[in-house]
């Protein structure tokens, strides 16, 4: 794999293969999701016209899918982020053909995660109201201002190492893409040449912003932790929740990113570019944020248990043998010991082993975040109370249409832009070839 980095024409091949290849499959896929986007955008629609009446909320559950969704969506995009960035600064060059799409998973899934407070607010006019009337105190205008500062960064951070590829295909692809995608190429490429300075200053800008993407993710969903962590309710009223929260943005990040590699890999036959190695790198990072967030669910279960606090105990109760029990089970070990086992026993770390492992940490992730919302609502104030939720119709809509819009999205943005970064790669294959006659000159004089 390694050796045919080394013909620039394969690669740029490669990395342009979605642009100028849609096909007849592309089509099929594109539809199916275009019409369930389509049906989750009817249903909301029906939900402005009359109002969060039409949702399964009531006074007891009043936050609900829409809530849950938020922290795991967006939770997906702080794992692509962080990953992509502190793989840049470590320099690990194993990462240069999966940070484009780690990058662009990021980018889309906080696109379509900041939409679920809007949702949940019942009318768009709702977020002017925030920021026209601001309630310092507030946890909902925090999360509101740290998703925007990190929507900004994330769409530089993804856009910063695009320039060089834009201008390749700018200059190689020509008419072969119409008129409208040779003039994106043109004004997006802002007139790259590859001098010695636009590549100092783009390195510059790349590096600052894999600097900045890390605190700006954490503080994100700390935030969205604190949103829970600062209302006095049995179950959230806990220290542990900003770093719990942060270990599972990640391990369910890093999942994520896992399948989106793992698709584009297979839809496109990069396999000579992308290779098992990446998708196993990624998967030990799953791995050992699989480990931490087992312990941070333990711990915080043993304590609750250990104390047995009167307000906390139903809730206890109801999540390990009660009408919750069996979610909660099936997350622990679905979504925890057998993800775990799958990359840790080296039969199973396979490509199909690993994309089941993340499969099942994306799903079962969803559920553990409704796992901490609802039970909580549920019995914490009115454990006699008779209002149960699940969500219905109008709401699961929503959710479905929002989860097909990621790879939708995903697709035809990668009918635009370059799969992978043909000038990230190109650079680690020259910082190689430059260590090793160094390293051939020290052997020989050792």
């Amino acid at each position: 794999m390694d050796n045919v980095y080394k013909d620039r024409a394969k690669l740029q091949e490669a990395a342009v293969r979605p642009i100028l290849h849609g096909g007849r499959r592309f089509r099929l896929i594109a539809l199916i999701l275009a019409i369930i986007v389509a049906v989750g955008a009817g249903a909301y629609i029906y939900q402005l016209m009359h109002g969060l009446g039409v949702t399964g909320l009531n006074n007891d559950v009043f936050w609900g899918i829409y809530i849950i969704s938020l922290v795991d969506i967006i939770g997906m995009s702080y794992g692509g982020a962080v990953v992509s960035a502190i793989l840049r600064l470590a320099g690990a060059a194993w990462r240069a053909p999966i940070t484009r799409l780690a990058e662009a998973t990021a980018l889309v899934t906080l696109i379509i995660g900041a939409l679920f407070p809007i949702i949940d607010l019942g009318h768009p006019s709702h977020i002017w109201r925030l920021f026209v009337s601001p309630n310092p105190g507030s946890p909902i205008l925090w999360d509101i201002i740290a998703i925007l500062t990190y929507l900004i960064a994330t769409v530089l951070f993804f856009y910063f190492p695009l320039i060089p590829d834009l201008a390749i295909c700018r200059d190689s692809l020509g008419d072969k893409v119409g008129r409208w995608r040779k003039k994106i190429y043109t004004v997006l490429s802002l007139g790259w040449k590859g001098l010695p300075r636009q590549e100092k200053y783009l390195n510059w800008g790349i590096k600052i912003m894999s600097i900045i993407i890390i605190p700006l993710a954490v503080s994100v969903h700390s935030v969205l932790a604190w949103l829970f962590a600062v209302t006095s309710r049995p179950g959230w009223h806990s220290t542990i929740f900003a770093p719990y929260f942060v270990v599972a943005a990640l391990f369910s990040g890093v999942a994520m990113v896992v399948l989106v590699v793992a698709g584009f890999r297979r839809a496109y036959h990069l396999e000579n570019f992308i290779g098992e190695k990446q998708i196993r790198y990624l998967s030990y990072l799953m791995l050992i944020l699989g480990v931490m967030y087992l312990y941070f669910t333990f711990s915080e279960l043993f304590t609750e248990g250990y104390t047995l606090e009167t307000t906390s105990v139903p809730v206890l109760a109801a999540l390990l043998y009660g009408n919750y029990g069996p979610f909660f089970w099936l997350f622990a070990i679905g979504g925890g010991v057998i993800p775990v086992l799958l990359v840790a026993i080296p039969k199973t770390r396979t490509v199909t082993g690993l994309v089941v492992a993340s499969a099942l940490v994306v799903s079962t992730m969803w559920l553990k975040r409704f796992l901490i919302v609802v039970p909580t609502l549920r019995q914490a104030l009115f454990p006699v109370s008779t209002q149960s939720y699940t969500g219905n119709f109008i709401e699961w809509a929503i959710l479905i249409g929002a989860l097909a819009a990621i790879p939708l999205i995903l697709m035809l943005m990668f009918r635009v832009f370059p799969v992978i970064s043909v000038h990230e790669v190109e650079e680690v294959e020259v910082k190689r070839s430059e260590r090793q006659p160094e390293l051939a000159s020290g052997l020989e004089q050792a």
